[in-house]
């Protein structure tokens, strides 16, 4: 199975930026422990960031032709990016949406989702595990 996991706005600064609430690793950190996790499934697993909207949604595209699964975390895209959604909508693939903290749970503009209604499923406030659930997800339903 190949998988695309796409890391949006600000998860380039993980590890700088409040730790406790986004956890204490960095981006290449949390990207070893996605590879390791995708081998231990066998899976392929391709990690991408961006803090630039038009390449996020470049890469959403490219998951049609490229990928079996997709991992999004659009980063505070989430809240308002309609065009991100936008380009989530016409895949068939299963997509999961993945937020490192609770969003659900923290300011009122935060627990809205504009990608929520185009997702297979999501993972909130699980920490850099949310990517392993996120990845256990998409191989059980292969």
């Amino acid at each position: 199975m190949r998988v695309t996991v796409l890391n949006g706005v600000n998860l380039n600064i993980l590890g700088r930026r409040d730790p406790e609430l986004y956890g204490g690793i960095s981006i290449g950190e949390l990207e070893n422990r996605i590879y390791e996790w995708a081998r231990s499934l066998e899976m392929m697993v391709q990690c991408r960031q961006t803090n630039d909207e038009g390449e996020y949604i470049h890469w959403c595209h490219d998951a049609h032709n490229n990928a079996d699964g997709l991992v999004v975390n659009p980063g505070a895209w989430s809240h308002y990016a309609w065009s991100i959604r936008d380009a989530l909508e016409p895949l068939t693939i299963p997509i999961v949406e993945v937020h490192l903290s609770n969003i659900d749970e923290r300011e009122d503009w935060r627990r809205v989702s504009v990608t929520s209604d185009v997702v297979s499923t999501r993972i909130v406030g699980q920490g850099p595990d949310g990517y392993k659930q996120a990845l256990e997800y998409l191989k059980a339903h292969e």
